[in-house]
């Protein structure tokens, strides 16, 4: 029988939809701004999968690991770490460490980045982890592209083989500034099947990338239509559309504009759901993140399923360089929505240039 120790960061990816990219230091500016906890929901989705495996489960107490267990119908499970009400990435580190003097096969996360930094530091390579993905950003290379795929991962650890997975230590405080400030924190050992596992961000940056970004710019600018809102989402390429026209964009956030104005800079979601009840006429622009390949669901959760069902799924518009797609194959979604996601369909056209557009597969695991 194979053992898991499973844990839930519960504040992870709090921050997401209200804009603050990302929840380290930020929980109660989040929870003020009207944030909602989202990583036992995606936990829950995981187990409620696993139900019926031959898996010994050990857990943390109450909302760091036996809420979802128990939420998901589990009941066969093993407390090993008595968590506190309200929890640090102290307790992440000791449940892993307890884990780990378990002997389990598997630690399985429920977080982002910050999560994965804290359980390399516990345990290092010594055990293979995976991690289910709740977080803003989520640029290690140790995340199951959305629950369904993790669940899948799970049950199949033992049989598949292990690679050695970038752990990213990203700057929350740059990154709200708008500065990307990335390095290499170490690497982990994570089961891995291709497809059910997402890279690490990459970076293009060359100089035809750069000629490329104008292209969609000018083309973008020259069909934007008049009296129609646009909630352009975050990365380079986004951003270029909105110099085009001499607007300052929010480089590592979503901003709304309408008639060559600005209306919301770093909008959270609540702010563009309601500027989609002032102006329905609407599009929603985004681009997939390097390598990745997710168009939603990683750094652009504003953009939440009630903002594009608000606006319509015929109007997301989703544009990349050349030199972004040769690097990403594949489109991944995960909204919070798993229906949503599956509506998007197999496959998205990419605006790649001035009036050219390419046809990528969407990767649907549930």
């Amino acid at each position: 029988m194979q053992t898991v120790g499973f844990l839930v960061n519960p504040i992870a990816g709090m921050g997401g939809a209200v804009g603050l990219a990302g929840t380290d230091g930020k929980v109660s500016e989040a929870i003020r701004r009207g944030a909602v906890p989202r990583a036992r929901d995606r936990a829950v989705r995981t187990l409620s999968l696993l139900v019926d495996d031959s898996i010994e489960w050990y857990t943390c107490s109450g909302g760091m690991g036996e809420d979802a267990l128990l939420d998901a119908g589990i009941d066969r499970y093993t407390v090993l770490y008595q968590s506190p009400v309200s929890t640090s990435a102290v307790d992440t580190k000791a449940a892993c460490r307890a884990f780990f003097e378990a002997g389990v096969d598997l630690i399985v996360f429920c977080g982002g980045d910050g999560t994965a930094r804290d359980v390399f530091d516990a345990v290092g390579q010594e055990v293979p982890v995976l991690g289910i993905p709740a977080g803003v950003k989520m640029y290690s290379a140790v995340f199951a592209v959305n629950p369904a795929a993790a669940a899948d991962l799970v049950r199949r650890t033992g049989d598949i083989p292990c690679q050695d997975s970038e752990v990213m230590d990203i700057d929350e405080e740059a990154y709200r500034s708008g500065h990307l400030s990335a390095r290499l924190y170490g690497y982990v050992s994570v089961p891995c099947i291709p497809e059910r596992i997402q890279g690490g961000k990459q970076v293009f940056e060359q100089q035809d990338e750069e000629r490329a970004k104008d292209d969609i710019a000018a083309f973008i600018n020259e069909v934007m239509l008049p009296e129609t809102l646009y909630v352009i989402g975050a990365g380079s390429t986004t951003a270029r559309i909105m110099e085009r026209p001499g607007l300052a964009p929010t480089l590592l956030g979503v901003d709304a504009v309408r008639n060559g104005e600005v209306l919301a800079r770093n909008a959270d979601e609540r702010t563009l759901l309601a500027l989609l009840d002032e102006y329905p006429r609407a599009k929603i622009i985004v681009s997939p993140i390097g390598a990745q390949g997710f168009v939603l669901g990683r750094g652009n959760q504003q953009i939440s399923p009630a903002v594009i069902r608000k606006a319509g799924l015929p109007n997301l518009i989703v544009v990349a360089t050349p030199g972004k797609l040769a690097g990403t194959p594949l489109l991944y979604v995960d909204s919070g929505d798993p229906v949503l996601d599956r509506e998007i369909g197999d496959s998205l056209q990419v605006i790649s240039g001035y009036r050219v557009a390419q046809r990528r597969r969407v990767v649907h695991l549930d």
